[in-house]
């Protein structure tokens, strides 16, 4: 899996993106809405269970490289959650390296996956679940296109989260229900 943007590579993770990761996940301030840094064995984890899903659904989270540097500035990518609906939805995700915050990677990324999943998956409609409390991941979400469309709470690593979800529709009549 790639998807090419004007400044960006999306591609799926390796271990030896495992450092970069760890970067981002490690990082008190970048997982405010996580309740927190990420110990070295949730690091691990969480690109583990990235891999579960590359294997089963063909889906995750994705590097997100600089063509420039070719530096991993972050990761973005589509995975299938639960929002409190009937079923899992297809979710637009993203977390970038502090360092690489308010040079629009973000957006660039999600526009991307959105596209992807729109255009190549047909998805009906695409969503990105966002703590109530992370407004610049809420501002992606709607440069995105998305609208605030519900709420809900999720309960991560002990702790009751309030969330926002936004979604957009996919706007080609052709999109599978």
């Amino acid at each position: 899996m790639r998807i090419e943007t004007e400044r960006l590579i999306l591609r799926e993770m390796t271990k030896e993106d495992y450092p970069d990761l760890a970067q981002i996940l490690q990082d008190e301030e970048t997982m405010t809405a996580y309740e927190g840094a990420f110990s070295d064995e949730e690091t691990f984890a969480w690109l583990e269970n990235q891999f579960r899903r590359y294997r089963e659904t063909g889906l995750g989270l994705w590097a997100v490289v600089s063509k420039e540097t070719g530096e991993m500035l972050g990761q973005c990518g589509l995975t299938y959650q639960d929002a409190g609906l009937e079923k899992p939805v297809l979710e637009v995700g993203y977390l970038f390296k502090r360092k690489h915050w308010h040079h629009g990677y973000a957006t660039e990324a999600a526009r991307a996956c959105r596209d992807y999943a729109f255009q190549t998956l047909g998805a009906p409609r695409v969503y990105s679940i966002i703590r109530d409390t992370n407004t610049a991941s809420q501002n992606v979400a709607r440069r995105n296109g998305m609208t605030q469309t519900g709420a809900l709470i999720k309960f991560y690593r002990g702790v009751t989260m309030p969330h926002l979800l936004f979604s957009v529709e996919n706007p080609s009549p052709k999109a599978d229900s």
